[in-house]
């Protein structure tokens, strides 16, 4: 028997099974979208898998020369004391007679810390303050085989070291592109914190090109970084090892959501110098830098605030001997730019010693291009301020800055090898603020040379009093560059 509905009961219908399909679907949506997320989740599983057994732990022990047990020479020295007052002796144990010959030293642990296999033949890469002032290095694999190591080579600059363990066959680690870490991306560590072998830890990249060095643009995450992960490896979704972790920032010793690596590929490079010769050769051109902030840039006539200001040049340096001069702005070397002042010593210390190169400076105005061969680096020297009588005043200037200065004798221009200037007798006020003092020889103010204190009358009083104020001053060895600020 048929049923027969009415048009109307049919759209009822219609009409409540609509509301249970939007209902259920409704109803299903957290669940899909939760699905959804869990999908877009990292698994590290496999990359510990992978990586995991290419970590190693690092323990290194130094040899130090145990105290004196009880009953040694303190006790003389006791003994001595209550014979030279004539007081009545204590009761002391007996000891053994003293032995003429040297304690002998004893292995005692310094540290703990990690690093990774960078190649099969044995050789591991960690950080330079994990094995410094070791006397014996022990790497410890994590099918628990343990080795004694030779340190190859150490770099405190960027803080990356070799050391080499007798094994081969060994699971190295593969070399990421440093160049393809992108700032949000997942990354993992392995490595031992507080002694804790094989501890993985997750999170992502915070931020690239970190400046907290001279020589090195680090990499900043938020994984979990402790005593004792130094020298392990951060590694991407990819397993391959993209930085060494060396730094972390904290006030309170441990960790704050705060962690640096060094970029694999600089470090691969200091790598490469220390298993070849042992140490690291790097470049230098002798000049001290500074940033380059709005109000530089504005006093310079530089339409943007970019480069390294260069306020001090070194006597006799290839910098100097290329005509670089306190106040240049380096923009660009080796065809380079260079964004901020921490691109400058990173570029030519990468350049190997004895290399021709070009450097491009801002100077009064315009663009200059100059030629100079790098220098290695060495140890900073402190130039040796040259003892020159002391001139009387034969006139003061620039008052109003907060400057008092005299003429030079020729004798005093032929010892610091200028032609012209005028001596800082005193410096105050906006002066002080600016780092001049008693003894330095201004050079030039506002870019315009001054040969005397009427010279320097006549640059200050065509100046701006509403626009900071650059000079070019010689002390000691160095010529120097400073900027008076405008009142305001």
């Amino acid at each position: 028997m048929l049923t027969f509905l009415s048009s109307q009961r049919v759209r009822a219908v219609a009409a409540s099974l609509a509301l249970v399909c939007t209902t259920a679907t409704v109803a299903l949506a957290p669940w899909h979208t939760a699905m959804a997320q869990m999908r877009t989740l990292p698994d590290f599983t496999d990359l510990v898998d992978q990586v995991g057994p290419s970590v190693v732990n690092i323990r290194t022990m130094e040899k130090v020369v145990p105290r004196a047990a009880p009953g040694g020479s303190g006790d003389e020295e006791m003994l001595e004391f209550f014979r030279r007052f004539g007081l009545p002796m204590p009761n002391m144990p007996r000891q053994a007679p003293r032995s003429n010959r040297p304690a002998p030293e004893e292995d005692q642990p310094k540290g703990v810390g990690s690093g990774f296999i960078f190649s099969s033949d044995g050789l591991i890469m960690t950080n330079a303050h994990v094995v410094e002032g070791a006397d014996e290095v022990l790497v410890t694999l994590t099918d628990k085989r343990e080795f004694k190591a030779k340190i190859l080579g150490s770099d405190k600059r960027s803080d990356v070291a070799l050391v080499k363990i007798e094994a081969t066959g060994l699971p190295a680690i593969k070399v990421g592109d440093v160049g393809r870490l992108r700032v949000g991306e997942w990354v993992m560590a392995i490595g031992s914190p507080f002694g804790l072998d094989n501890t993985v830890t997750a999170g992502i990249v915070s931020a690239k090109q970190r400046d907290t060095g001279d020589y090195l643009p680090f990499i900043q995450t938020d994984v979990a970084i402790n005593p004792g992960n130094s020298g392990g490896p951060l590694i991407n979704m990819r397993g391959e090892v993209v930085g060494i972790n060396s730094q972390i920032y904290s006030r309170s010793g441990g960790f704050m959501g705060i962690s640096f690596a060094i970029p694999m590929d600089e470090a691969v490079r200091v790598v490469e110098q220390l298993r070849t010769q042992g140490r690291v050769s790097r470049g230098r051109i002798g000049v001290q830098i500074g940033p380059v902030s709005k109000e530089v840039a504005e006093s310079l006539g530089l339409p943007k605030a970019q480069g390294a200001l260069v306020t001090g040049v070194e006597a006799g340096a290839p910098a100097e001997k290329a005509g670089v001069e306190a106040g240049d702005i380096i923009v660009k070397f080796d065809g380079k730019a260079i964004e901020k002042s921490g691109d400058l010593p990173r570029i030519v210390g990468s350049i190997k010693p004895g290399t021709k190169s070009t450097l491009t400076v801002f100077r009064r105005g315009s663009m200059k291009d100059l030629n100079v061969t790098v220098a290695e680096i060495e140890a900073d020297k402190v130039a040796a301020k040259p003892e020159a009588p002391e001139p009387k005043p034969k006139g003061v200037a620039g008052q109003q800055y907060g400057l008092v200065v005299s003429e030079l004798t020729d004798a005093q221009k032929k010892e610091l090898k200028i032609k012209a200037g005028v001596r800082v007798e005193a410096a105050t006020e906006s002066a002080a603020r600016a780092g001049l003092r008693e003894g330095d020889v201004i050079l030039a103010v506002g870019n315009t040379e001054v040969a005397s204190a009427r010279e320097l009358e006549a640059a200050l009083a065509k100046h701006d009093k509403k626009k900071s104020l650059n000079v070019l001053f010689r002390r000691g060895e160095w010529t120097q560059f400073a900027v008076i600020k405008a009142a305001s």
